[in-house]
């Protein structure tokens, strides 16, 4: 039976890219745009060889991300003084309203991961930071 129900499973495609406020290219593919999601979203990001986000945090909205390929460096706290590095297959949990700023650690190959976030319009929460980027030089020498 078909039902006119706003509250339909949906099987999509990623939408077309766009660029983030953050600096990076995302690939949409569940939001309130695309599914009527009210309280996710779901994206694909692709981050460049050597590419770095600008600082931000996502005001009122946590973030979890899976990272396919590729390794990362993410500063991350109220002055970007914690960091860690994740790689293909690690999970990373960023709490609502925590400033945050990936770079891909690569020269040469892309990263990707899927991110998942609690706002369903995806770049409405995106608040930048530029106060905090020059607080942030090269990653750390592996040990």
């Amino acid at each position: 039976m078909l039902t006119t129900d706003a509250k339909l499973c949906r099987k999509l495609a990623a939408g077309a890219p766009f660029v983030g406020k953050q600096g990076f290219t995302y690939m949409p593919a569940i939001s309130a745009e695309t599914a009527g999601a009210s309280a996710i979203h779901l994206q694909l990001l692709t981050v460049p060889p050597g590419a770095r986000a600008k600082a931000h945090k996502h005001a009122a909205h946590e973030t979890a991300i899976y990272t396919l390929t590729g390794r990362v460096g993410l500063w991350w706290g109220e002055r970007l003084e914690n960091y860690m590095e994740t790689a293909a297959g690690d999970f990373v949990y960023i709490p609502a309203d925590m400033p945050h700023l990936p770079v891909n650690l690569s020269a040469t190959e892309a990263a990707t991961a899927v991110i998942a976030r609690t706002d369903p319009n995806e770049q409405e929460s995106v608040v930048l930071l530029p106060e905090l980027e020059k607080l942030v030089g090269a990653p750390p020498a592996a040990a």
